[in-house]
C-alpha cells in the first residue's frame, strides 16, 4: 500500500496550489481520505477529509472557503485545492485513509499515510 503526495512547493501568499494524493489501494473507493498539515514545532493536524463517495466533506475553520477536498476514484486520487493562501498554511502536507470509515480529524484513525510534501508560503 502506498500513498504518493505531490504537488508542493513554494508560493507567495495569495496564491494557489494542487495537492495530489495517488494511492495504490485495493478498492481506493473504500477508503475516506484525509489531508494533515505539520509545521515545525507542531502536532500533525486534521486540514480537510472527504468520504468514500465525495458527498461529505469537511475541513478545519481556517481553510474553509480557502481550500477544496475532491476525490476521483476511477484514477485513485485524492486532491487539496488550496487557494489564497497565508503564510500560516506553511507545513509539509499529509494523506492519509481510513478504510471503512467516515472522515474524520483523529488522525490515530487512519489506516494508511503517504510521505508527505512541503507546501510554503511566503509573506
Amino acid at each position: 500500500v502506498q500513498l504518493q503526495a505531490s504537488g508542493g512547493g513554494l508560493v507567495q501568499a495569495g496564491g494557489s496550489l494542487r495537492l495530489s494524493c495517488a494511492a495504490s489501494l485495493h478498492t481506493f473507493s473504500n477508503y475516506a481520505m484525509g489531508w494533515f498539515r505539520q509545521a515545525p514545532g507542531k502536532e500533525r493536524e486534521f486540514v480537510a477529509g472527504i468520504s468514500w463517495g465525495g458527498g461529505k466533506t469537511d475541513y478545519i475553520n481556517s481553510v474553509k472557503g480557502r481550500f477544496t477536498i475532491s476525490r476521483d476514484n476511477a484514477k485513485n486520487t485524492v486532491y487539496l485545492q488550496m487557494n489564497s493562501l497565508k503564510p500560516e498554511d506553511t507545513a509539509v502536507y499529509y494523506c492519509g485513509a481510513r478504510l471503512l470509515g467516515g472522515p474524520t480529524s483523529d488522525r490515530a484513525l487512519y489506516d494508511y499515510w503517504g510521505q508527505g510534501t512541503q507546501v510554503t508560503v511566503s509573506s
